[in-house]
């Protein structure tokens, strides 16, 4: 941050060290400051969509959905195929509860580049939350199928079980969040996962199991205390 200041005190209007300190700004949480140097930069450089874009992030950051809108608006009419935009654009469609225009979105992006497990993913949660599992199930197999190379995160695999239980697919659901415990065996929300998966499969004492050590790793786990009871309820 020092060096970013200290440098535009030799040239104040140079666009790069004005964006970099507002991506660093935005880093530190200081939103205000950020959307300033964004706003110096895009006076001087008003044909710039990155700069905009990134004016949008802070202005999503600091809780602020409409004004982070129109700041992508304007991106967008500077470059309407620039994946970087439309993915953040998706994003702040998704926050101001706009699910089918954030959908068209990652579309877009997949129409540009089919490559991109981030963006699968990011469809396949718009599909469940629009309760099109199915299709949502589909775009999840898409981005693990992309990852295989990267190691899909463990957040991943667990969206994918979520799938597979809402269709009544237990055994599979079972495996996505063992693949998921994999990656990440502390999260007590994923081996409450799969201890529902368990209870579905009627395996109760392997739930119990589960129940419990969620329940060491997070106390306070609501659903694994009224689970685990209703486990024991049925041995």
């Amino acid at each position: 941050m020092v060096c970013y200041s200290a440098a535009l005190k030799f040239d104040p209007n140079d666009v790069y060290l004005l964006n970099k300190k507002g991506d660093n700004l935005s880093r530190l949480g200081r939103f205000k400051e950020a959307v300033d140097c964004y706003n110096k930069a895009i006076e001087i450089d008003s044909n710039n969509e990155y700069l905009y874009n990134n004016k949008a992030i802070a202005l999503l950051n600091s809780n602020q959905p409409q004004k982070a809108l129109k700041c992508s608006d304007k991106a967008m009419k500077i470059n309407d195929e620039n994946e970087i935009v439309l993915y953040w654009r998706g994003f702040i469609l998704e926050m101001l509860g706009e699910l089918n225009s954030a959908l068209e979105c990652y579309n877009k992006i997949l129409q540009i580049n089919p490559e991109d497990p981030d963006v699968w993913n990011a469809k396949g949660n718009i599909l469940s939350e629009l309760e099109r599992t199915e299709e949502a199930l589909d775009c999840y197999d898409k981005a693990l199928e992309l990852c295989l190379d990267l190691s899909p995160d463990a957040a991943m695999w667990n969206r994918k079980g979520n799938a597979l239980m809402e269709l009544g697919r237990y055994d599979e659901a079972l495996k996505c969040y063992n693949e998921a415990l994999k990656h990440d065996n502390g999260n007590d929300a994923f081996i409450c996962n799969k201890g529902v998966a368990l209870l579905e499969l009627n395996r109760y004492e392997k739930a119990i199991e589960c129940f419990r050590r969620a329940l060491v790793i997070n106390p306070s786990n609501e659903d694994a205390k009224i689970l685990k009871d209703e486990c024991l309820e049925n041995l």
